[in-house]
């Protein structure tokens, strides 16, 4: 296996474990953790550091028998650890959007010494805990046992998670056509976001920043609130909410609901759950909205079971697709660009949305996808 495969592999990982809202890295010990946490805490101040400790990482994974304190080749049993930064960490790290060094952590001259990296290091590393902490953590794994792929695999959690939480300016194009509009909203839904959750929101995004617009400009909403967006997923009996997007009559009682699929076909017994939800209250109309393909659907079942609904509730039940959906919405709206700024901002407000599909937004709109 090769520096760049390991990284890609213990990222791929650190993807998965950064949407889990309870990982914690049990597997090592407190003081170990605490001194990862700083180190991330100060990786945009000391990218060097980062840098170092990541390379030093990789060649101990790679190479367990490796005394990775003698990071340079003409020390005695030591190794090149400043190419494989250059070659292999600092590329990676760039690629990927964590702090980075310009070309090596070895180019700082504190950490440069041809010395090893034990307790008695005498480089000047500023400040003095920085110093400590990255000569400690390294004393961890190479004489302690800590494990090293542990290390890198939570140093890379918390980069993703504090890369998440970092203001993205997010593209607002204007002047764009209906047709321009829902093709950049159709790549953006659609983009392989590898091992990173939440491009489900972004359709329940779209419709939301619709209904913002509509809210203003349509008779129908007048006097009418449009609720909040909740946490994903959290529509049912318990929140008392009845989609994933509500509007409320004056007296906020269920005037409106739309449920959002994504990917996911619109069948009868999905419209029965959604009845659950919604026949205790006097709901007018109630959405399912989906950006799988209906071609095949069982739309006489599913229009029975809309009768259904109409005939005991007097609700009416709207099954159809997001991105038709939206084009009429959109035809509705004075200026569409209005839509787009909405949009951005849920994306900038929704903490499910990563920063994976920020970026990615910007480089649809970009032309670069």
């Amino acid at each position: 296996m090769t520096h760049t495969d390991l990284l890609q592999q213990i990222y791929d990982e650190a993807l998965k474990k950064a949407a889990e809202p309870e990982f914690a890295a049990d597997g090592l010990a407190d003081d170990v953790k605490k001194n990862v946490e700083y180190i991330v805490l100060r990786s945009e101040s000391n990218k060097a550091v980062l840098s170092v400790i990541i390379t030093l990482l990789t060649s101990k994974i790679l190479e367990p028998t490796q005394d990775i304190r003698y990071h340079y080749a003409r020390m005695e049993n030591g190794f090149s650890a400043r190419n494989i930064d250059t070659k292999y960490v600092t590329p990676f790290m760039k690629r990927v959007s964590f702090p980075a060094m310009a070309e090596s952590g070895w180019k700082t001259n504190t950490l440069a010494i041809d010395l090893p990296y034990d307790l008695n290091y005498p480089g000047v590393i500023q400040p003095q805990k920085v110093k400590n902490v990255f000569l400690e953590l390294v004393d961890q794994f190479q004489t302690q046992g800590a494990n090293p792929t542990d290390i890198l695999l939570y140093i890379f959690v918390l980069l993703a998670k504090q890369r998440d939480n970092l203001r993205v300016e997010l593209a607002k194009p204007h002047n764009l056509s209906i047709v321009a509009i829902i093709a950049l909203l159709e790549k953006h839904f659609t983009a392989n976001y590898k091992n990173t959750s939440g491009a489900s929101r972004l359709p329940t995004l779209a419709i939301y920043a619709a209904y913002q617009c509509m809210m203003k400009e349509i008779a129908r909403y007048k006097d009418k609130m449009l609720c909040p967006l909740e946490k994903h997923h959290s529509a049912d009996a318990r929140s008392g909410r009845i989609g994933d997007i509500d509007v409320n009559n004056d007296d906020d009682t269920a005037f409106e609901g739309v449920e959002i699929k994504h990917g996911i076909a619109i069948t009868p017994s999905l419209i029965t759950d959604s009845y659950e939800k919604f026949k205790i209250h006097n709901t007018d109309r109630y959405y399912l909205l989906t950006t799988a393909n209906m071609e095949s659907a069982d739309w006489t079942a599913i229009n029975e079971e809309v009768q259904r609904i109409a005939h005991i509730h007097g609700c009416q039940v709207i099954v159809n697709g997001v991105y038709d959906t939206l084009k009429y919405y959109l035809r509705l709206l004075d200026d569409t660009a209005d839509f787009i700024d909405h949009y951005v901002e849920c994306m900038k407000a929704d903490t499910t949305i990563k920063f994976q599909h920020k970026t990615m937004w910007n480089d649809i709109v970009g032309g670069k996808i």
